[in-house]
């Protein structure tokens, strides 16, 4: 799962498993922890990432050591 679209369709098919009585709930809770985690971790990527453009945004805004902001 590398998206937040790809966690909700996994916790979609979790859930729909859990009603269908394929898994039990004791195995639903620890993948929909491990969905928890996952997400967790793309949310800080996507933060590192619009991180990185505000500070090149920056850093094209210092020209000669001068800074025009």
């Amino acid at each position: 799962m590398g998206t937040s679209t790809e966690v909700r369709r996994a916790v979609n098919k979790i859930n729909n498993m859990l009603l269908n009585n394929e898994i039990s709930a004791t195995t639903a809770n620890a993948l929909l922890y491990g969905c928890k985690v996952c997400l967790g971790a793309i949310r800080v990527d996507d933060q590192q990432a619009k991180l990185n453009e505000l500070e090149k945004a920056i850093k094209e805004l210092e020209v000669d050591g001068k800074k025009y902001f």
